[in-house]
């Protein structure tokens, strides 16, 4: 069986499912390599229009593979220290990956998300979660720093500074009520809906302009890393006119209102 699956559980969603429940997902190299494939190859598929990503089993990812993680491709003749920067930049780029996928990206926090894990989980665009789940930022724990794959980034823009700096430097467990209460996660609903939970908001993101749910997603993304409000409604203002001016979505959508039904978007 491989260790991550691709399913289209509703029309235009993609679920992306890691796929080694024994190891709670751990981040091995043979789990990371073909995820990242997977992302690439989902976001270049044209019939998908939203992704759901969660793990299988009980867990959602454990992070590093502590007793099996392999070794990334293409380090013959390479010396310890460079393998170490073959590596970073083999599971960094997992995380750029997941940022990059063209459609909105769901993370369907399915238990727990530890060190890596929970850092892939905040790459996600949005999360979800059971309410078994929980969140760590665990290198802390072990020794090292608690900062990896973009968390030190990411984590204080979805839930400001001072519970960034907390969680992180405490290496405390997040449960889900309290993830939710912190914006986190979006929201926290019982496990065996989770899944259906995401496929609705899904399916429901689907439904709108394929240009400006793209240029939306950038833009959110965008503003986490922009320098000043000018510029960034400069850009904001940009993707509006584009959407405007080369399609007839705004058209369509106050036509489908004026007849009580819902808009058909061509693009």
């Amino acid at each position: 069986m491989p260790f991550v699956l691709i399913d289209k559980p509703r029309p235009h969603v993609t679920l992306i499912t890691l796929n080694r429940p024994e190891r709670m997902n751990a981040m091995a190299f043979d789990v990371m390599v073909p995820f990242r494939e997977a992302l690439e190859e989902v976001s270049r598929d044209n019939d998908t229009r939203a992704v759901v990503i969660t793990g299988a089993g009980r867990g959602f990812c454990s992070g590093a593979d502590l007793e099996s993680a392999g070794a990334p491709p293409g380090i013959d003749g390479l010396t310890l220290s460079t393998i170490a920067l073959r590596s970073m930049e083999l599971l960094d780029d997992v995380v750029r990956a997941m940022r990059r996928v063209h459609q909105p990206v769901i993370a369907a926090i399915n238990g727990p998300a530890i060190g890596g894990g929970m850092c892939l989980s905040l790459a996600a665009d949005i999360r979800l979660a059971a309410e078994t789940a929980l969140f760590r930022a665990a290198g802390i724990n072990n020794g090292l720093t608690a900062s990896e794959l973009g968390l030190s980034y990411l984590l204080p823009r979805a839930i400001g500074a001072s519970r960034a700096f907390e969680i992180m430097l405490s290496g405390r467990d997040v449960d889900a009520a309290e993830a939710e209460r912190i914006g986190l996660v979006s929201r926290t609903v019982p496990g065996d809906k989770l899944l259906d939970a995401c496929y609705d908001l899904a399916e429901r993101i689907a439904g709108f302009s394929r240009p400006g749910v793209e240029l939306t997603k950038r833009s959110l993304w965008s503003g986490l890393d922009a320098s000043s409000l000018d510029a960034h409604m400069g850009q904001e203002g940009l993707g509006q006119l584009y959407v405007r001016l080369t399609t007839q979505n705004f058209d369509e959508a106050i036509a489908a209102r004026k007849q009580n039904r819902p808009p058909d978007f061509k693009d």
